[in-house]
């Protein structure tokens, strides 16, 4: 005996069960039946507020595109699902008419129904509320547009590009078109990655991908090094990984700027006539000497000349200059010398400038060597010795010539100095301390002390003793000459 055919009665019983919403015709375009579901998807209670055929329907209610474009009547889904055209699970925005903002999104999908295996003689439109999906979609959508950092959604089903925001276009070079669709490896936007297979299985499991530095490809076949990240999200139809990225392509060409011009300056360090050390840290330990500090000292390697000992002879002078480079940054013109390996002494005019090297501080230091001169004016001031033991047969012009020959004028003059400079050399000279010229002038220790280490750069001194025997011999101080 053969099944009974299912009855509108039947069809009535299973809809009322469904949590899917059902509006069924007949092929004339008659509304015969709507579930309770369906109902409330349109804001009603009642199956006559839904109209009785598609044409009344259509006078009560205005369709979207899921894009927010009207739709024109005939591409409603009951026109359509009388038309006979398939569709599966797209998306409309409903609202009632004379409104101009959707209330519900539905995804809708056609059932068609016969009871003898000939034409179909229902047809239904089963409809799901996707309006709290279609929300969160698109706040996602708008933030993920205006996001400015680059992004991409790689669907996870087969791993393809669904969206990329004007960020990650306007990194890339790359159109729209040549990214939406396309299989993420497949591209290969991702080389050059450390940990490549782990970092592909948590893309292909939709796990989170922790940061990672890729060579991310450009549309003119280039690389750049960005960082990545990925997480899982659930606010697009299909499941998605979200993966963002920071462009580090400009920090590595700074860092190559940067290395190319250290490699530069060593070359000149390297390479300059005079000699240079470089000291590093509170201590001042040298960490770097040029070729001609080489050659004037034999120390050949840093560590030898660093050994606990010190090439300057006087240590007492060596701390002097590193206070003042300390306090000022800079040191010009003083003097030291300096005992070679082989154990002889150089003379030297010195120079230092407080820099930084790869976030450290450290000191330049530069050595002039003046041995050769300093003897040549000790010869001379012998000779004019010598010669001055008798000197009745000379002129009293020339005798000032040669007194002015031993002893020469040293620059640079008094008048460098500012009116205090001078008032604090002249108490100086009087073998004030600190402390006393304080007192003496009103003005605190430490006012005092600036004052001398200005008087101390500007003379090219390193000690009181010679900024005391450069100011008495220009008559400061009540004992000057």
């Amino acid at each position: 005996m053969p099944a009974p055919s299912p009855t509108l009665r039947h069809l009535d019983q299973l809809m009322a069960q469904l949590l899917d919403g059902v509006i069924v015709l007949d092929p004339t375009g008659m509304i015969l039946n709507a579930n309770a579901a369906a109902l409330h998807m349109h804001g009603l209670e009642r199956l006559e507020d839904l109209g009785e055929t598609v044409e009344a329907y259509a006078e009560r209610f205005t369709l979207l595109s899921a894009t927010g474009q009207p739709l024109r009547r005939r591409d409603y889904p009951l026109f359509r699902l009388l038309a006979g055209e398939p569709f599966l699970d797209e998306v409309v925005q409903v609202m009632p008419s004379g409104e101009d903002q959707a209330r519900w999104v539905h995804e809708v999908r056609d059932v068609t129904m016969d009871v003898d295996g000939g034409e179909a003689d229902y047809l239904a439109l089963v409809l799901s509320d996707v309006s709290a999906r279609f929300d969160a979609e698109a706040r996602f959508n708008a933030m993920f547009q205006a996001n400015p950092a680059p992004a991409l959604v790689v669907r996870l089903s087969d791993l393809r590009l669904i969206r990329v925001n004007p960020g990650f276009l306007a990194l890339t070079g790359f159109a729209e078109t040549d990214l939406i669709d396309k299989p993420l490896f497949g591209l290969d936007l991702l080389g050059g990655m450390q940990r490549s297979i782990e970092i592909k299985r948590l893309i292909q499991q939709g796990r989170v991908v922790p940061q990672t530095e890729c060579e991310l490809l450009v549309a003119d076949g280039s690389r750049r090094l960005a960082l990545f990240a990925g997480q899982p999200i659930d606010v697009t139809k299909d499941d998605a990984l979200l993966l963002t990225f920071a462009d580090l392509e400009p920090r590595r060409q700074a860092q190559d700027a940067l290395a190319a011009s250290e490699r530069h300056l060593l070359a000149v360090f390297e390479m300059a006539p005079v000699a240079m050390a470089v000291t590093q840290g509170r201590d001042f330990a040298i960490s770097r000497v040029n070729a001609a500090f080489r050659a004037m000292t034999g120390y050949h390697t840093p560590s030898s000349a660093s050994d606990g000992s010190t090439p300057w002879e006087d240590r007492a002078e060596l701390a002097a200059a590193e206070r003042i480079v300390e306090e000022h940054g800079t040191l010009r013109d003083g003097e030291a010398r300096l005992r070679t390996r082989g154990g002889e002494w150089v003379d030297c005019i010195v120079s230092a400038e407080a820099i930084d090297i790869d976030g450290v501080d450290c000191v330049l230091w530069a050595y002039q060597d003046v041995t050769e001169r300093r003897r040549d004016e000790l010869e001379l001031a012998q000779a004019i010795d010598g010669v001055m033991q008798d000197a009745t047969w000379l002129s009293r012009s020339i005798l000032d010539k040669l007194a002015t020959l031993r002893r020469p004028s040293v620059q640079p003059v008094a008048e460098d100095l500012s009116p205090r400079e001078r008032e604090v050399l002249a108490l100086i000279c009087d073998d004030l301390d600190d402390t006393a010229i304080a007192a003496r002038l009103n003005v605190s220790r430490n006012t005092v002390r600036n004052h001398v280490a200005r008087i101390y750069a500007k003379l090219g001194v390193n000690r009181r003793s010679g900024a005391v025997i450069w100011g008495r011999e220009r008559g400061m101080g009540s004992r000057g000459s």
